[in-house]
């Protein structure tokens, strides 16, 4: 039997560590989710040179991922209610594997684009279903530190990603369009997410499935078992307490999320903190940070070293917040962060405004570059201690168990949509007036300032069963 296989009910700190063990073992999903969305970029001018096309025909390929993900993310909650949260993970599992080889040998610009949407659907299901089961198998008193682990794994698989890019370009004498064996440098970059697809699949095939699920279906004596062994309270309450919440035995359906003004006040909720989390302009930062960079100034290989600084940067503050979020709360951190990224995003617009622009290259002088580098660090700090972990938690907890599945669905659909918008205008934006781009997404940090006080209800210490009461 596998050591992530329930067994016999044990103490407080035992049903701690193997709910730990779980739940990391569904965020490896996060890890695929930041590894995937990331590699691409180490080879995006080796792309546009062996296919010879144009930056536009380049740039739709490269985002098209993001498309995919909207459309994974928008079907992995109903699939989630209809066939298990462990399927669920398997089929995503499955896809990375699939887009991974495929991406790795394609004939043409568009076969490319194809199976990156393949692997942006794997990614889309990946992202609702990691803090959807952690949300479910996590005691009230740990949910935010366990729910964290999925953002924690994204930027992990950010940071490996530039990593293994930087080893592999190496290899290939330098660059991403150099030869390593039969293939380019930047199919193997491509190529090499099938490991970790491979880990998530063996491992997604050993957790147990989530208690609320095995309640819907009437699995009743499996959910006792289950919940045994990841919280220490009495299973057949909590069993009770499910049945109770889930409001019958008719499963959940999209239709349920429907109110007044489209949908539930809470699903709308949910829906623009998804959003807001992507206005701040934070994958901006990640998908064209050395150009970014490059544009302002910095050689191409300290561009390289910054993107990777920047993700050392993530993950600081994803510990930071993992530390924090179960015990200052949901708000009290989000409402830190959006402040923070307000006052770094509009410094770093300010540092960008003495940029000496000389045909397409533009300079900075060295103490604002300085600054810019510093606000911007600051900015990507903020956001990793606060919106970067939170977001991903309250959408795995915040919605009344009877239509969680499918409100999480469509929040994370829409934070991929956002998503999209922001890293399809940024080149444009960027063009026409980089300060003043920047100081646009401090003014989102602001409201959603205004947002989180107004509209957000704290979740921290309330269980599951509870929400939306």
């Amino acid at each position: 039997m596998s050591a992530l296989q329930p067994r016999a009910s044990g103490t407080a700190t035992e049903n701690l560590g193997h709910v730990v063990m779980i739940a990391g073992a569904a965020a490896l999903g996060g890890f695929l989710f930041g590894y995937d969305t990331s590699v691409i970029n180490g080879g995006v001018d080796a792309i546009q040179q062996h296919f010879n096309v144009g930056s536009a025909l380049t740039g739709l390929t490269v985002s098209s991922a993001l498309l995919g993900s909207a459309v994974g993310a928008g079907i992995a909650g109903g699939l989630a209610d209809r066939v298990g949260r462990i399927r669920v993970m398997q089929l995503a599992a499955v896809l990375f594997i699939i887009s991974a080889v495929a991406s790795a040998v394609p004939f043409a610009i568009w076969d490319l684009a194809i199976w990156r949407v393949v692997g942006g659907v794997a990614i889309g299901i990946a992202s609702v279903i990691a803090p959807a089961y952690i949300a479910e198998v996590a005691p009230a008193a740990y949910r935010g530190r366990l729910g964290s682990l999925q953002q924690l794994a994204i930027v992990l698989g950010i940071a490996v990603s530039q990593l293994v890019n930087y080893a592999l370009a190496q290899a290939a004498g330098g660059s991403a369009s150099g030869m390593l064996g039969p293939l380019q440098a930047w199919q193997w970059m491509l190529g090499v997410a099938a490991i970790p697809a491979v880990i998530y699949l063996v491992v997604a095939s050993t957790i147990p499935e989530s208690p609320r699920y095995l309640v819907a279906i009437g699995k009743v004596d499996r959910a006792r078992e289950v919940l045994a062994q990841v919280d220490s309270g009495d299973p057949d309450a909590k069993v009770a307490e499910i049945q109770a919440a889930l409001g019958g035995e008719r499963k959940p359906r999209l239709s349920d999320l429907r109110g007044r003004f489209g949908v539930l006040p809470i699903v709308w909720v949910g829906m623009a903190i998804a959003a807001l989390q992507q206005f701040v302009g934070i994958n901006i930062i990640f998908y064209y940070s050395s150009s970014l960079w490059h544009s302002v100034g910095i050689d191409e290989s300290s561009s390289l070293l910054l993107s990777l600084f920047t993700s050392i940067v993530n993950i600081v503050g994803t510990f930071v917040a993992i530390a924090l979020v179960d015990k200052i709360g949901r708000k009290p951190l989000l409402v830190i962060g959006s402040l923070g990224m307000a006052v770094s995003l509009a410094v770093t617009g300010w540092a960008f405004s003495f940029a000496e622009v000389v045909g397409e290259e533009a300079h900075l002088p060295f103490q604002w570059g300085a600054v810019a580098l510093v606000s911007a660090s600051a900015f990507v700090l903020f956001f990793a201690a606060s919106w970067g972990v939170v977001m991903w938690v309250l959408l795995g907890e915040m919605f009344p168990v009877r239509i969680r599945a499918a409100a999480l669905a469509v929040g994370t659909a829409t934070n991929w949509i956002a998503n999209w918008l922001v890293t399809v205008s940024f080149p444009s934006m960027r063009d026409w007036n980089l300060p003043v781009t920047y100081f646009i997404y401090a003014a989102f940090a602001l409201i959603s300032v205004v947002f989180v006080v107004k509209y957000l209800k704290e979740t921290k210490g309330r269980s599951l069963e509870e929400m939306g009461s």
